[in-house]
């Protein structure tokens, strides 16, 4: 299938490794240039390497600490210094933040800087760009709404979702979609840790009806999709991609 895409240009942030490296890619398979960002320069290199060696566009790579304050302010002047135009910006950097009950301030602060503020940041640096040209898709990596145990990413990402719906109703007048991804348990060095040994095999039997944690090739396929002009009438929605795991049915 045709997703249209040959030409267009993605900023993508936490690009260096799972799923924002996949979803990096996944769009340079599909002919797209790619502006990757993340804090890790050799990973982020190894990332170019490999697109090249694919056939797809050279990709441009940018390593910059996302949380620093300058962040989504240094991320959209490169951007913009190195591509004319932007079509699709992908909000995916993050980590899991587990936390107690009474978890302290300084956690919840970092937690809500780095998975909503930036993200917030960074797409308002874009979004005059966007409505200038009447067009743009914005994709944001979210996180489960099921966890039985505080986590201060999950919160923040759940602001995310919120926000996004908020935009998409705004934004749609501009021929701008705002969009978002739920990932379920997938096999990135955020998840590994806390499911060690049995233990993953054990929860995907009785908790994920396709049997196993997701890979992030497969939340790359439904990013490249969802940004994609075959996905033009989508718009305030939250794509699942969780292997059955979620319970509730809307």
């Amino acid at each position: 299938m045709d997703l249209y895409l040959k030409g267009k240009t993605a900023v993508v942030t936490g690009a260096s490794k799972g799923m924002g490296r996949a979803i990096a890619k996944e769009l340079a398979r599909e002919g797209v240039k790619v502006f990757a960002t993340g804090r890790n320069e050799e990973l982020l290199s190894s990332l170019k390497d490999e697109i090249i060696e694919s056939g797809g566009p050279e990709p441009i790579i940018f390593a910059q600490d996302f949380v620093a304050s300058n962040g989504p302010d240094d991320i959209a002047s490169n951007a913009f210094s190195k591509l004319s135009n932007i079509d699709i910006l992908i909000n995916n950097a993050g980590r899991t933040r587990p936390l107690d009950v009474d978890g302290p301030d300084d956690e919840w602060k970092e937690a809500m800087t780095l998975d909503f503020d930036r993200h917030r940041q960074l797409t308002q640096r874009f979004l005059p760009h966007f409505i200038g040209r009447k067009q743009g898709s914005i994709l944001n990596i979210i996180s489960t709404y099921e966890l039985r145990s505080v986590n201060a990413s999950a919160v923040a990402k759940a602001s995310i979702t919120v926000w996004a719906k908020q935009l998409a109703g705004q934004l749609g007048a501009h021929n701008i979609r705002v969009n978002c991804i739920q990932p379920g348990l997938i096999d990135t060095d955020n998840i590994r840790p806390l499911f060690a040994g049995e233990e993953r095999k054990s929860f995907a039997s009785r908790e994920i009806p396709l049997g196993d944690f997701g890979d992030p090739q497969d939340i790359a396929n439904m990013a490249v999709f969802m940004v994609s002009q075959r996905a033009r009438y989508i718009t305030g929605t939250v794509a699942v991609v969780d292997g059955g795991m979620r319970h509730f049915p809307f």
